[in-house]
């Protein structure tokens, strides 16, 4: 019998990332779950039965993430995927946001998913992949989304470079997804108006599930010749208008700028 293959979730605790960490599961991979919510990670890996690991890791910690890499290489097994959930938002018009709300969300979206593909390709096995969520604002602009579409579009551009010099050793590819409503994205949609915006918008007609997007995480995971992709997964929404946001957060009266 071969080594047992693992992969490495960060974020994988809730929402889309607990999708991920399921489906990894149930296609035979012990799953290390790293996540600031430790608490959420550990009753997961409970869930999920005795092969599973749960580590509390901010992603935006140079010195964590790589603690959490360097500790791969002494597991036993072969590390063979490493998907990076990581995400916050910070709502606000560019003559508004803060530029200390602006560098967190850089921070934990961009930056954080530079360090995990840095740290996770010096001690992946070879033919191993590394998949990040990227999103519909990588291409799509939003009022008042500034700073996260900012960060996920220089994902993006991180992706197809990283798979450049990765290769052939290493496939590095990313999914986008539109409209998922998860921990990240409930306190927006509960506005009223957004959801209804969002789906108007959405030629598919309804927003996706987490479980769509950690199946297509898994099928890049597995996917021998794709390397530097950044897969579309919004129901067609990148072909029509994105919602206003901001707009339906002022008529609420809600306060900008705060993380969602």
């Amino acid at each position: 019998m071969g080594e047992k293959p693992y992969a490495v979730i960060v974020g994988g605790a809730s929402g889309i990332g607990a999708a991920i960490t399921h489906t990894m599961a149930d296609h035979g991979y012990a799953v290390v779950v790293g996540d600031r919510n430790i608490a959420a990670a550990n009753t997961l890996v409970d869930q999920l039965g005795g092969r599973h690991t749960a580590v509390g890791l901010d992603v935006s910690d140079e010195a964590g993430v790589a603690t959490l890499f360097e500790s791969m290489a002494r597991r036993p097994g072969r590390f063979e995927i490493a998907v990076n959930c990581a995400g916050i938002n910070a709502l606000g018009l560019v003559t508004e946001l803060p530029v200390a709300k602006f560098r967190r969300v850089v921070d934990v979206c961009l930056t954080g998913a530079y360090l995990v593909i840095q740290h996770a390709a010096r001690h992946i096995a070879d033919n191993g992949a590394i998949i990040s969520l990227s999103s519909l604002n990588a291409r799509q602009p939003g009022i008042g989304m500034g700073a996260y579409c900012a960060a996920k579009a220089g994902l993006s551009m991180l992706t197809e470079v990283a798979a450049l010099e990765l290769a052939p050793r290493v496939r590095v590819n990313a999914v986008a997804p539109g409209l998922v409503r998860t921990p990240l994205t409930a306190a927006a949609l509960d506005v009223p108006g957004v959801e209804g915006e969002y789906v108007e918008n959405i030629p598919l007609g309804r927003p996706g599930t987490p479980t769509e997007v950690a199946e297509a995480v898994m099928y890049l995971a597995r996917a021998q010749w794709i390397t530097g992709e950044v897969l579309d997964l919004n129901g067609g929404a990148n072909m029509m208008r994105y919602p206003n946001v901001h707009a339906h957060f002022s008529r609420a009266g809600l306060p900008h700028g705060s993380p969602t």
